[in-house]
């Protein structure tokens, strides 16, 4: 059965109460990128941009940002 990463940032807006904007400028990651994420419209995303995800956060476990689920 083949995996897919899925990167939760709907889930992480909606549970830290901020929105895809304020994320961007907390993380300093682009709007669009996050966007993209939050849409499954981007297929792959940096490790820099989950640590920075994960500092604006205060994100300590990786697994609230990333998932891997079968398709």
């Amino acid at each position: 059965m083949a995996k897919r990463v899925v990167v939760k940032i709907k889930e992480l807006t909606k549970k830290h109460n901020i929105s895809l904007r304020e994320l961007s400028r907390l993380s300093d990651v682009r709007h669009a990128a996050l966007s993209e994420l939050a849409n499954g419209k981007r297929e792959s995303i940096s490790f820099s941009h989950i640590e920075k995800i994960a500092e604006a956060l205060k994100v300590s476990d990786i697994r609230e940002i990333v998932e891997i689920i079968d398709e």
